[in-house]
């Protein structure tokens, strides 16, 4: 058991160490809007980033007061529009640098490759900038990027189409795209005048506002609220089959399930609000993280509550729930903070570096104080000899023990694939980084769920005491399980063939004694002893005194 409880251990600090590396290279991407709106009064650039479809058309429109701008001022309105099969150059480039950009011909690195088409458009004054129906010039033909070491390419594509009203550039393969717009006024009077109105940029494609890296999230979204409405479904009946015989931690159950449908919920229409309007509305975007973050600190309560043997070992956590709530506190508050400040662009501060820092920590405290939770827990079973508990417990462990080892496997691809590479390439594979970890506590709340499900026995299978060798009718009712103490010697008292007892011999008191009364392992001294007090013994009994 020792042994069993030092793999535990290091399983947990393996777990600890990968949960710190991930942290320390988590992109913090959010949903990709498709329509922004910027104030203009200076000479000035705007940087766009976007995944796009082939043949997503790219839309720019000023909006103001023509009072607010004299007709002494003319405007030069130029575009430059680059795709790049690297999604790391279009999106970790920094906007001081993506402006220096403009109008470049060609990659950043060696061995980069991509394409890029550039615009402009002429405005006498501000009536002509402000018309609702400008029709730009036929789409500019785009070219490859060269490598930076050669001359430009002088291969051009164009499209047969028109372009819309409104219309300046359209996408030509699905990639990972920079917009950059540079608006310069041109005074024509002695002086420069003041002026200030609003650019309107969007982008839409075969699937509206929708953008290919975000599409699959959009779909796996809402494939999860089926699956935690079946969830519900399957829950709500087996309570209402077996309600009167409902434990406290059936409840637990229940709440972790309807966050995680409302969760779901959200997000899915998060999305679908970014499909067809191209952008969301931040209180509900806020609203949707910190739902999130009150489910997940939930869902790392009810592992934790499982773990100690609340409602099936002992009857009441006492002092660890002091502890419970500190932790499932301090996680609510590090994860609403990180996704507060993950949507409102505010992700890459040092404020959210501690945040994201703080909630793997929690983490890989919560992960050691599990492992360490069910190795107690399970040396208490088998003491008590108790079959039904003892597979129920080994079931939920090999499912946190499968789930740490995928946990591992997939930090290391996702680190390999899509942090430690100078060209990331696989963007279209960026939603499973979140994805997989849903689906990870998904399948555990499932397990917890048939494990832990409602049935007529429940009321009989919470909490029971150890039960005494000399009561031979509850031994009929529960019995030992012969393989998990196969070798194991009884030091009890052994009745003979005239049904007396045979005295114990000294030695075998003695090792009773050390047995009962000297831990066997650190999470012995660690966490309190899991042992039925008097009232317990007297309330179970009592409990089966009414069965009968």
């Amino acid at each position: 058991m020792l042994g069993g409880v030092a793999n535990m251990s290091n399983m947990s600090n393996i777990m600890s160490c990968f949960l710190l590396l991930a942290a320390l290279f988590a992109p913090g991407r959010t949903a990709e809007v498709s329509l922004w709106n910027v104030d203009i009064n200076s000479t000035q650039h705007a940087v766009f980033r976007k995944t796009l479809y082939a043949n997503t058309t790219i839309f720019m429109k000023f909006q103001g007061d023509v009072g607010s701008c004299d007709r002494t001022v003319a405007f030069n309105i130029s575009w430059y529009l680059r795709s790049s099969v690297c999604y790391n150059e279009v999106f970790n480039t920094p906007d001081n640098k993506a402006i220096n950009m403009f109008a470049m011909e060609h990659m950043l690195k060696e061995g980069w490759s991509g394409f890029y088409s550039q615009g402009y458009v002429y405005f006498d004054n501000c009536s002509a900038l402000f018309s609702p129906k400008v029709y730009y010039a036929d789409f500019n033909p785009y070219q490859p990027l060269s490598s930076p070491k050669s001359d430009p390419s002088n291969q051009s594509l164009t499209w047969p189409d028109k372009p819309d009203i409104g219309a300046v550039a359209k996408a030509w393969e699905d990639s990972p795209y920079l917009f950059i717009v540079k608006v310069q006024p041109v005074f024509r009077g002695p002086e420069e005048e003041d002026f200030t109105f609003t650019m309107k940029v969007e982008m839409k494609g075969p699937h509206d506002y929708s953008s290919p890296a975000d599409w699959p999230q959009m779909m796996f979204f809402m494939v999860m609220c089926i699956v935690y409405v079946f969830f519900g479904t399957l829950w709500l009946f087996w309570c209402a089959c077996y309600w009167r015989d409902l434990l406290r931690i059936q409840f637990w159950i229940s709440g972790v399930i309807i966050l995680g449908m409302l969760e779901k919920a959200v997000f899915y229409s998060e999305y679908q609000s970014i499909r067809y309007r191209g952008d969301y509305v931040e209180g509900a975007v806020i609203f949707a993280e910190l739902l999130s973050a009150l489910k997940r600190s939930l869902a790392r309560i009810l592992v934790l509550i499982v773990s100690l043997g609340y409602g099936i070992v002992k009857p009441r956590l006492g002092t660890t729930v002091h502890r419970l709530a500190a932790v499932g506190l301090l996680y609510l508050l590090f994860s609403s903070v990180e996704g507060v400040l993950r949507v409102t662009g505010g992700f890459y501060g040092t404020v959210a570096l501690v945040a994201n820092l703080s909630l793997s920590l929690i983490d890989s405290c919560v992960m050691w104080w599990i492992f360490i939770s069910l190795s107690q827990t399970t040396r208490l079973l088998k003491l008590r000899r108790n079959v039904v508990k003892l597979s129920l417990y080994q079931h939920f462990t090999n499912t946190l023990i499968f789930s740490v080892v995928a946990s591992i496997i997939f930090i290391i691809w996702t680190t390999k694939v899509f942090k430690l590479v100078d060209c990331q390439k696989s963007w279209r594979d960026l939603w499973v980084d979140d994805a997989f970890w849903r689906l990870l506590f998904s399948t555990i709340l499932l397990v917890i769920m048939v494990l832990l499900r409602p049935s007529a026995n429940s009321q009989r299978f919470s909490h029971s005491p150890l039960i005494d060798e000399d009561d031979e009718e509850d031994d009929a009712k529960e019995p030992m399980l012969n393989e998990a103490f196969e070798g194991m010697k009884m030091r009890g008292s052994k009745p003979d063939a005239n049904g007396s007892q045979k005295l114990l011999s000294k030695e075998d008191e003695d090792l009773k004694w050390v047995e009962e009364n000297i831990p066997t392992t650190v999470a012995d001294v660690a966490l309190p002893a899991m042992l039925d007090e008097e009232e317990e013994i007297l309330k179970t009994k009592m409990e089966r005194s009414k069965m009968e």
